[in-house]
């Protein structure tokens, strides 16, 4: 791990990621959220592309699939983000995509999975 790894990130509100961004912005903060942290995972060395799995959430909808295989996969990329911070990944993929379907509790699950990368990072001694 090298630096630019372990400083990729930013440690964010849960709560405030999940719910009052979003709703002080009519919603266009969770877009700008889901660009930002694939385009973290990207600069951890996961390989995405940012805008893809944005345009995924903000237009897939209306083929119905690319929003849940995006929401899927984003998990799947914070899983691997945790396992190459030398933790055992918590995150997953499958329940990320059950908790979209109530009131988007996604965001807050991946937030938190995200702060525990970035936690683990800022301690972790750089080798």
């Amino acid at each position: 791990m090298n630096e630019e790894h372990a400083t990729a990130g930013k440690r964010r509100n849960p709560v405030l990621t999940w719910l009052v961004w979003p709703l002080i912005t009519l919603g266009i903060y969770y877009f700008v959220w889901w660009y930002k942290i694939n385009r973290e995972a990207r600069d951890s060395g996961v390989e995405v592309n940012p805008g893809l799995a944005l345009l995924a959430v903000l237009v897939g909808w209306i083929i119905i699939v690319p929003p849940y295989v995006s929401i899927f996969r984003t998990g799947e990329r914070i899983a691997r983000m945790q396992d190459s911070a030398y933790r055992r990944p918590s995150c997953n993929g499958w329940i990320g995509l059950i908790l979209s379907f109530f009131f988007g509790l996604h965001a807050l699950y991946y937030q938190i999975e995200l702060n525990r990368v970035w936690d683990y990072r800022a301690q972790a001694p750089i080798p």
